[in-house]
C-alpha cells in the first residue's frame, strides 16, 4: 500500500512541532531546577590531608528528568594561581527529588604553603570557581557558571615570641624561658611540637628546647620554652644575651620553620 507523500510531509511536520515543543519545554523547565551551595565544611583525614566538603542543595521541579548533572570547583589563591580542583557526578535527578551531595575538594596542606606561608599567619578567603553541567533530556547539554569565596582561618594567627626571661639554676647553668602565643583560626584542631634554638649574637647555638603543642580549633594558645644554658660566668647569675631564636613547628599536616627572631 501507497502512503501519499503529502501524508508523510503531514506526519513529518507533527514531528518535528512536537520534537521542538519537547525540546522547548526541556529547555523551559531548566528555570525550575533549584541549587544552591550550602557552607563548605573542613574535614581531616586519616593521613591528615584537608578535604573541603562543599554541600550542593538540589531540587529539579521541572518536567522530566535531568542526567549527567556535573559540579567542577577550582580553588585559587589571591593571585589566580590553583590550589585544588574537584568534580563531583550524578547520573540523574529525578523530578520533585529534592538531594543533597557532598562536593569534595581535597587540599594539601603543605602544597597550599608552597603558594604562600602567610596563609599559616593571616586570615583570608580562597576563590573557588564552580561550573555545573546537565543534560537535557539526553539531548541538550546546559552549563552554567560562576564563583564565591571560602573563608581560611590561619592556624598561627598572631603568632608572637617574647623576649627570653632568666632564671639562674646553679653556679654552672641558667635557664631562659621564652613566651610564646597565637591563635588558632583554622577549622581544625591543631597538635605537634615546636621547638626553639637559641644562637649568641656570635651565631653559636647556646642552647634548646621544644613544646607539644595542642590547640584547638577557635581558641586561643599560650606557652613557654624552657632553655638550658650553660652560664658564660660564674659571677653573672642572671646574663643578658643578645642573639637570635629559630623556630621550627612541626604537625602532621605541616612543617614550618625556621623562623628566625632576634632577641636582647
Amino acid at each position: 500500500m501507497n502512503i501519499p507523500v503529502r501524508m508523510i510531509g503531514i506526519a513529518t511536520t507533527i514531528f518535528w512541532v512536537f520534537l521542538i515543543i519537547f525540546c522547548l519545554t526541556a529547555v523551559y523547565s531548566v528555570k525550575d531546577l533549584q541549587f544552591s551551595f550550602g557552607e563548605p565544611q573542613l574535614n581531616m583525614t586519616l593521613d591528615n590531608t584537608a578535604v573541603f566538603s562543599l554541600p550542593v542543595n538540589i531540587l529539579n521541579r521541572g518536567y522530566y528528568d535531568l542526567h549527567d548533572f556535573n559540579v567542577t570547583t577550582g580553588v585559587r589563591d589571591e593571585h589566580g594561581a590553583l590550589i585544588t580542583r574537584g568534580s563531583t557526578f550524578i547520573p540523574l535527578i529525578g523530578r520533585d527529588e529534592p538531594m543533597t551531595i557532598l562536593h569534595n575538594m581535597t587540599i594539601n596542606i603543605n602544597d597550599l604553603l608552597e603558594h604562600s606561608q602567610e596563609y599559616l599567619f593571616n586570615d583570608t578567603v580562597l576563590n573557588v570557581d564552580a561550573s555545573v553541567g546537565i543534560n537535557l533530556i539526553q539531548l541538550i547539554p546546559a552549563q552554567a557558571s560562576g564563583n564565591f569565596t571560602i573563608p581560611w582561618g590561619a592556624p598561627l594567627y598572631n603568632l608572637q615570641i617574647g623576649n627570653p626571661s632568666y632564671t639562674m639554676i646553679n653556679f654552672t647553668h641558667f635557664r631562659a624561658s621564652v613566651p610564646i602565643s597565637f591563635e588558632n583560626h583554622a577549622l581544625f584542631d591543631l597538635t605537634g611540637n615546636l621547638q626553639i634554638k637559641m644562637f649568641d649574637n656570635a651565631n653559636i647555638q647556646i642552647g634548646e628546647g621544644q613544646t607539644a603543642i595542642q590547640a584547638y580549633q577557635h581558641s586561643s594558645y599560650s606557652d613557654t620554652v624552657d632553655i638550658l644554658i650553660r652560664a658564660p660566668s660564674v659571677i653573672t647569675p642572671t646574663p643578658s644575651f643578645s642573639g637570635h631564636l629559630e623556630i621550627t613547628i612541626q604537625t602532621p599536616m605541616f612543617n614550618y620553620g625556621p623562623l628566625v627572631i632576634p632577641y636582647g
